[in-house]
């Protein structure tokens, strides 16, 4: 696969030689974009640091079911990201990753997201874009990943991420009360 001289530099984080570069996205498609909308009970600082601290995003990361593995990231515009998650039923293993494209500290962060196909090779590429604001101690997290290939899959992930997103929750208040 043909890689851009500016895409070059996304290339570092692989597995099995998968490449983790930025292809660029559609236009927005409302129907296959999934938006989720949550208030945490903790302040935006730390929901921020349990997304991007991996000690912290291993522990909640994947719907329950599943452990996260493995997670590496560059946090940077242009850093790759790796995860993998382990089905605990059957041990199969779920490799993801791609390319952060924005970051602002502890506001907004876009990444792209791509799943490795059974054949080794990158799967279809969305774009999550997480928008972080704080009001009186609690943290409005806005999620919006698109586009997806089809309804199904948009809603397959509706279904991830909302268990995911309850593992955060725990997970924060856990940290707090410690």
């Amino acid at each position: 696969m043909p890689v851009s001289t500016a895409d070059a530099a996304f290339t570092a984080m692989t597995k099995r030689n998968i490449q983790m570069e930025y292809s660029g996205f559609p236009r927005q498609d409302s129907q296959r974009a999934l938006v989720l909308t949550r208030v945490f009970d903790a302040p935006r600082e730390l929901v921020w640091k349990a997304w991007t601290d991996p000690a912290y995003a291993q522990r909640w990361m994947g719907p329950r079911g599943f452990t996260a593995t493995h997670l590496e990231s560059d946090l940077r515009p242009r850093g790759a990201w790796r995860a993998c998650l382990r089905r605990d039923d059957n041990g199969e293993e779920l490799w993801q990753g791609g390319v952060f494209l924005e970051i602002v500290a502890p506001e907004r962060m876009v990444y792209s997201f791509a799943r490795d196909g059974t054949d080794g090779r990158r799967g279809h590429e969305t774009r999550v874009t997480l928008i972080f604001t704080e009001r009186q101690g609690k943290t409005t997290m806005s999620f919006r990943q698109e586009v997806f290939e089809t309804i199904a899959e948009r809603d397959g992930h509706q279904l991830g991420w909302n268990s995911s997103f309850d593992r955060l929750a725990e997970l924060l208040a856990e940290i707090q009360h410690k």
